[in-house]
């Protein structure tokens, strides 16, 4: 009987001694297993990059706490255990989750109104019944005496709240990376946005460089000194890690192109937003027609590999335009289809286009591509039921809208929009050959070397200034992307924002947020067919299971214990 006990005891005792010693290694030890299929909460080596520079207390409050749809529990789930993944990988990393609609802290509100967390008005359908919510889908992250806002819902262009939440998840260790970066990191790289050749006035381009703001600087930059001390200005200007030039509307001197050139060669980036054309007013007939714009910088183009052409690009995949009718005070606002506004999004996986939604362009041109040693990336191009028209060309609304409501009732016309895809934004990469190679220089430049061939350097052509022109609510610039009139968001901000962070080398961010993830949702409408069916299988299949344990034991004591 002794030795029975003793061998019975002694694995009770060796599986003890085991659970201690293994509590003991994993105090040293720690470590979490990633088992979803895409990894989705396994941090990137660009996200623990960032979280490095995290030394102090970081802490996240996020506002996704309440009485949820089921798609945004999905948010509210997934966002929770990327923030543990934060926390766990980086202990100085803290969040806790806020009901916004509990709130009563006057300084929590106060936030609200100084970030603009702004809540989103979701519809829910349930049981066949649709009704509308509010949901809060914003997170505040603070660290030593600064606080940033971080967007945990996207917003997509004729999305559901289904897919929207979808896009959203595989943004969400973008959104965190973000914030953490523009609280964490330190800036370095400086950007020079081009004065003094008609460029847009800051007010239409606030929104976007408030947003670079945060991970660079920048600064103003006018070539008005070239005329008289050329080398003096490009060796300022070469201070710089990128120059904008936003809708330049003069023409630029030889001498201005040649400051510009050189920048180029010495290995520097550019970004250029242009149009080709102009809007002007003939006062006879009262039309508006749209002409060519020289701004001298035909050969520059060309001889870099693209030419912006002289006309305008119409597209059947087109934003809305909004127009007024009837008098003053019982004017109505109504949605005409409008063909030249093209929203482009791209198929291609560059990392500046990947994932992001469609850009609207506003009078674009097409843009040609040139053989020579420059590596060219379309990366935005029209749909491929598009059609160019020359100029000059007459911008008739009575004409244009009754033309494009017959095309969008019947359907396009094959002989006519037979353009194809048209480019309207293309990347250049690669050593570059000067634009004055075999040509007499403007100027002499005696402290600086001429370069004819240029170090790798990269360049962004786009062929329509207004795509980083934000719209004005009275003087209040609105955010980049944003449509007043039709209150859509387009991808223009954050189009523009890879392009800088890519043209930068910044491409930390780039590849963060490229990342795909799949996310699966219940479907809503087989729920609701087939609910009586897994509601009586739910109730029924335990009950019988356990009746059958019944009746099985009953029978198997019945045997066991029955003389």
């Amino acid at each position: 009987m002794k030795t029975s006990t003793k061998n019975t005891l002694a694995p009770l005792l060796y599986f003890v001694v085991g659970l201690i010693v293994l509590n003991i290694i994993g105090n040293y030890v720690y470590t979490r297993f990633d088992l979803t299929e895409d990894k989705r909460f396994t941090l990137s080596k660009e996200t623990k990059e960032i979280v490095d520079f995290v030394e102090s207390p970081l802490i996240v409050d996020v506002f996704l706490k309440g009485s949820f749809p089921p798609e945004f529990r999905k948010l509210q789930s997934e966002t929770e255990q990327l923030l543990e993944e934060f926390s766990a990988y980086n202990s100085s990393i803290k969040f806790n989750f806020v009901n916004p609609t509990e709130a009563e802290n006057e300084a929590l509100l106060a936030q609200f109104e100084q970030f603009g967390l702004t809540p989103a008005q979701v519809s829910v359908t349930e049981g066949g019944k649709q009704s509308t919510e509010l949901v809060y889908p914003w997170a505040l992250a603070h660290y030593n005496g600064k606080t940033v806002k971080i967007g945990l819902l996207k917003n997509q262009l004729g999305a559901t709240s289904e897919e929207r939440v979808n896009s959203s998840i595989q943004n969400l260790q973008y959104a965190f990376a973000d914030g953490f970066k523009k609280l964490a990191t330190q800036k370095s790289k400086k950007i020079a946005v081009l004065k003094g050749n008609g460029q847009y006035d800051d007010r239409y381009i606030a929104d976007f460089f408030a947003s670079l703001r945060d991970y660079y600087f920048i600064a103003p930059f006018t070539l008005d000194s070239v005329a008289n001390n050329a080398e003096k200005t490009l060796q300022a200007l070469l201070e710089f890690d990128l120059v904008v030039s936003a809708q330049p509307t003069e023409a630029f001197s030889d001498t201005e192109k040649y400051v510009l050139d050189q920048y180029l060669m010495q290995g520097k980036n550019t970004l250029w937003l242009l149009d080709a054309t102009q809007m002007k007013l003939d006062t006879v007939s009262g039309n508006t027609y749209a002409f060519g714009k020289d701004l001298n910088l035909g050969d520059f183009f060309f001889k870099y590999g693209i030419r912006v052409n002289p006309n305008l690009v119409k597209d059947v995949y087109s934003a809305p335009i909004v127009l007024a009718s009837g008098d003053e005070r019982e004017s109505q606002y109504n949605r005409y289809p409008w063909f030249f506004s093209p929203l482009s999004s791209s198929a291609n996986n560059h990392p500046i286009v990947a994932n992001i939604e469609a850009v609207k362009f506003d009078y674009a041109s097409a843009i040609d591509t040139l053989a020579n040693q420059i590596d060219k990336t379309i990366l935005l191009s029209t749909s491929p039921i598009s059609k160019i028209v020359g100029l000059p060309f007459p911008i008739e609304f009575d004409v244009e809208i009754p033309k494009n409501l017959a095309v969008v009732n019947e359907g396009p016309n094959p002989n006519e929009f037979n353009a194809g895809e048209v480019p309207l934004a293309v990347l250049l990469e690669g050593e570059f050959t000067s634009v004055y190679k075999n040509r007499v220089k403007p100027v002499k430049l005696k402290n600086t070397k001429n370069r004819d061939e240029g170090k790798a350097a990269k360049m962004v052509v786009i062929s329509d200034g207004d795509v980083i022109k934000n719209q004005l609510q009275g003087n209040r610039p609105l955010e980049l992307g944003f449509d007043k009139m039709t209150n859509q968001f387009y991808g223009n901000k954050e189009f523009l924002l890879n392009t800088v962070n890519y043209l930068l080398d910044d491409t930390g961010l780039i590849n963060i947020r490229t990342r795909q993830i799949a996310v699966p949702f219940l479907d809503s409408q087989k729920i609701v067919d087939e609910r009586t069916k897994w509601q009586t299988l739910n109730i029924l299949l335990p009950l019988g299971l356990l009746a059958l344990f019944g009746i099985g034991f009953t029978y198997y004591r019945k045997r066991k214990y029955t003389l």
